[in-house]
Order: structure tokens, then C-alpha cells, then sequence
């Protein structure tokens, strides 16, 4: 069983607070990175082995890891959680269609359905939304909102103006085998970004959102707000302190 009160600690809090903060306390102070998968280790979904990485070693994680944590936390606040997969546009075409290789939550508690979602890489909420169409929902500055593609929902962000898709998914509650398959694929496959790029972000308390990344190519650190952006190269040799002063990260043998 999950430690509760070290997670609330991982994260900022202590007691049991309300269930909003504690998703947007998880996004502000555990970055996303996929170190493990592009230094060619393969990410494990075994509770004790995620809680290890994220809460005692003070690492960050992708998608699976994120949202499973952040589900048994939840879980023992009484919310009833469903994990649902997703698949990755990021701004892209929706056909062809992508794997299913990001996982989001569905959670009920106190009466009320959410979507929720701490472990997308660029741009995740930073707060729980109402599940289903809806919206725009701002957060921070930051716009979301959910729209329906036939039998599935679309969450979308605003971008300079319009609206891009971040991912497509199915209301069906998958199994625990179709999170498995997705996050070896995610971390193990040739041909996934996250065994051949690099992508590290971690929000502040203000939720301006600091990227290090080659998924355009040549690797970068962009600091972006809802106004404005910055972007500049980094060099190889300077990934390490990179890592350590924007992150807090270290990189792994």
C-alpha cells in the first residue's frame, strides 16, 4: 500500500487535502521525464518500484507512472478511480491513428466525475476538469476544453489562438494487461519517441511550464507561459546541468 503521507510530503502537503490540490501539488513539484526509457531501461509499473522512483529517489516518470501513483493515492481518499488509455496527437493529424500510450484517469469522489491527468508531458492539466465535452476551463492562463469525435472524447489546448487536440480516447475502462502492453511498447519499442527522444518538463508553482526536448530535432529548453515564450539549444555536454538546476534531475548511468 501506498505511504500516503510521504506522498503528500513528495509533493508539498501534509494531512488530507482536497483531492484538486493535491493534483495540481503532484503536477508543480514531480517533473514528466522518460530518462529511463532513453537511457534504454525499461520503466516498471510495479507499485513499490514506481514509488521508489518518484517518492524516494525524487525522480519524475511518463504518463503510466504519474497517473498510477497519483490513482493509489487517490484510492485511499475514498475516490473511485478508472484508468482509461489514450491516443498521443500532440498537434498532429489524427489519422493514422497512434498506439494507446498514454494513460488518464476517470475519478468519481463526493458525487462529481472528473478527468483527471497529472502525467502528460507537454502541457498536462493542472486541475481536475469535469468529465466529458466541455469547457474552456482556464487554468493559470492556460485553456482546455474536451470536445466529442464520434464515440470519443478529444482533449484539446488552446495554442496561439486555436485550438490543438493533445489526445483521443474511449470512455471504456481498460484492463491492467492494456496498461502493461502500452507502457512496454512506451518504453522498450524501436520506434517509440520515448526510447528515441528526449522530453523533460516540470511546471513551477506559477505553472510556467520548462520543457527540455528533440521532438522537433534539436534539442532544446523552452520556458513557456500562457503570453509568451522562450527557446534556446542546449549542447550535449551541458545535459547534466541542465538537468540538475532546471529539473532537479540527475542523469542515469
Amino acid at each position: 500500500m501506498l505511504d500516503l503521507d510521504a506522498y503528500l510530503e513528495r509533493i508539498g502537503l501534509r494531512g488530507r487535502p482536497p483531492i484538486a490540490a493535491i493534483h495540481r501539488a503532484h503536477v508543480t513539484r514531480i517533473p514528466f521525464e522518460n530518462l529511463d526509457p532513453r537511457a534504454g531501461i525499461p520503466v516498471s509499473l510495479a507499485p513499490e518500484a514506481i514509488a521508489a522512483k518518484l517518492i524516494d529517489a525524487r525522480r519524475g516518470g511518463y504518463c503510466f507512472e504519474h497517473n498510477l501513483l497519483f490513482r493509489q493515492a487517490l484510492e485511499q481518499l475514498g475516490a473511485k478511480v478508472e484508468p482509461l488509455l489514450a491516443r498521443v496527437r500532440g498537434g498532429r493529424a489524427s489519422s493514422p491513428a497512434g498506439p494507446l500510450t498514454h494513460l488518464l484517469l476517470r475519478v468519481e469522489h463526493e458525487g462529481a466525475l472528473w478527468h483527471m491527468d497529472v502525467g502528460f508531458g507537454r502541457g498536462t492539466l493542472l486541475e481536475p476538469i469535469p468529465f466529458g465535452p466541455g469547457g474552456p476551463y482556464e487554468q493559470s492562463g492556460w485553456r482546455y476544453r474536451v470536445i466529442s469525435e464520434g464515440a470519443l472524447l478529444v482533449l484539446q489546448t488552446a495554442v496561439d489562438g486555436n485550438w490543438e487536440d493533445l489526445y483521443a480516447f474511449s470512455t471504456e475502462v481498460v484492463q491492467e494487461i492494456d496498461i502493461e502492453v502500452g507502457n512496454w511498447f512506451t518504453s522498450t519499442h524501436p520506434q517509440s519517441r520515448f526510447v528515441t527522444n528526449l522530453l523533460i518538463t516540470a511546471h513551477d508553482e506559477h505553472a510556467v511550464r520548462s520543457t527540455l526536448s528533440d521532438f522537433a530535432g534539436e534539442l532544446t529548453l523552452s520556458v513557456s507561459s500562457p503570453t509568451q515564450r522562450t527557446r534556446e539549444p542546449v549542447a550535449e555536454a551541458d545535459v547534466p546541468r541542465v538537468l540538475a538546476e532546471v529539473f532537479g534531475l540527475e542523469q542515469p548511468e
